[in-house]
């Protein structure tokens, strides 16, 4: 028996069978310590389809009101008809006018918000479930720091110094090569023990942040405003040009967490029981932050630095429905794609005609929110 095996001292299928009774029970960070006494809500397989139904509805609810409210007001069943006129069904005319403003401009910027949201939500579920901690975002490791810098660094330098790069090319590579000083760091003895890559992550954060602050005391009072609206994020120039490729990497990238969602429920419960299960724990870590990174890098370079859905969404994905990953996964998916619409409804419209950042509205509600589920938790606990 191996060393890791002698540790936990049970069988390979004794781990498997504690791994998924453990799955519905106990959450990120708490290990072994026993489970947590609440049972979530939609742990259950039926409640958990009811769930998935609603939330789907939720998406598709909201996106219509999204659709329908701005600064030309259109009427819900205009949407409906509109949607349904592009989509080939025999519908009666739409409006002309009505028609460009939904198809060319708030379609694609309520798509785009929904695979923001989604795809930030997988993010933090994932960030949250390698270290082992509910505080893990996309920020911890680096990726929205990097980003910032490049993105600052076409808006304050210009062509002069980033060449041909565009604003989101520029935050793409920025957010990967942050990533990759976070990913160097972070490794010992041939994987990213959680407390390590945690501090690696906010190390390179802080540093390349200083950088970014520098880049914004010599900038003009116009860029310092751009770069203060790109790192608070944003979906409002959203077009149909921007959906292909968020759209391809959130898929591709939730299909591959799904159909790995065992070996990251046994990752979940410690370096000792994913061993004892035959998974090489720094193959597999590295494999999950290569996918995290690009599907992180792809959304900040299309919005901006959205605040608290990775960190917010997949912890209310775990209070409803349990720790088992792939419940989270998809549990987290469908609450970041009504989250993030839903904030951006709010930011251009609490003081319409102004738009504001849709990070300052994810952050206002985030937080109050997070708090408040802290002490409903701890009062569970007890």
């Amino acid at each position: 028996m191996s060393d890791s095996g002698r540790r936990i001292g049970r069988s390979a299928p004794e781990v498997t069978r504690a791994v998924r009774k453990r799955g519905t029970t106990v959450a990120v960070g708490t290990g072994s310590r026993g489970p947590v006494r609440h049972r979530p809500p939609f742990a259950d397989r039926r409640r958990f389809a009811g769930l998935c139904a609603g939330l789907a509805g939720g998406v598709v609810a909201v996106g219509v009101v999204g659709i329908a409210i701005g600064a030309v007001p259109i009427s819900p069943g205009t949407v409906v008809a509109a949607l349904a006129d592009h989509a080939g069904l025999p519908v009666s005319a739409v409006d002309p006018v009505a028609d460009q403003i939904i198809w060319t401009s708030r379609v694609p910027r309520v798509l785009l918000a929904v695979l923001v949201g989604a795809g930030l939500a997988v993010a933090g579920a994932v960030i949250q479930a390698i270290v082992r901690n509910p505080l893990g975002d996309p920020y911890l490791i680096g990726i929205v720091p990097g980003a910032s810098l490049g993105a600052v660094t076409v808006i304050v330098a210009g062509a002069s110094v980033t060449g041909a790069l565009s604003l989101s090319v520029a935050a793409f590579l920025g957010g990967l090569l942050a990533f990759a000083a976070t990913f160097v760091l972070g490794r010992q003895d041939g994987h990213w023990p959680p407390t390590r890559l945690v501090l690696a992550g906010v190390a390179v954060g802080y540093l390349v942040s200083s950088f970014t602050y520098f880049l914004q005391t010599i900038a003009t009072p116009n860029q310092v405003t751009r770069v203060l609206f790109w790192s608070l994020g944003s979906v409002a120039s959203a077009r149909w040009g921007d959906l292909a490729l968020p759209a391809i990497v959130v898929s591709l990238a939730t299909v591959w967490l799904l159909l790995h969602g065992r070996r990251l429920n046994a990752l979940v419960n410690g370096v000792d029981v994913a061993s004892a299960l035959g998974i090489q724990v720094g193959r597999f870590q590295f494999q999950l932050m290569v996918v995290v990174a690009l599907l992180t890098g792809t959304l900040v370079a299309v919005s901006g630095g959205i605040l608290f859905v990775g960190l917010v969404v997949p912890h209310v994905a775990r209070l409803l429905v349990g720790a088992e990953n792939r419940r989270v996964l998809v549990a987290s998916v469908l609450l970041g794609a009504v989250f993030l619409p839903l904030a951006d409804l709010l930011a251009r419209t609490v003081r319409a005609p102004v738009e504001l950042p849709v990070g300052i509205v994810t952050a206002a509600i985030g937080a109050p929110f997070f708090l408040w589920l802290l002490r409903t938790s701890g009062r569970r606990a007890r």
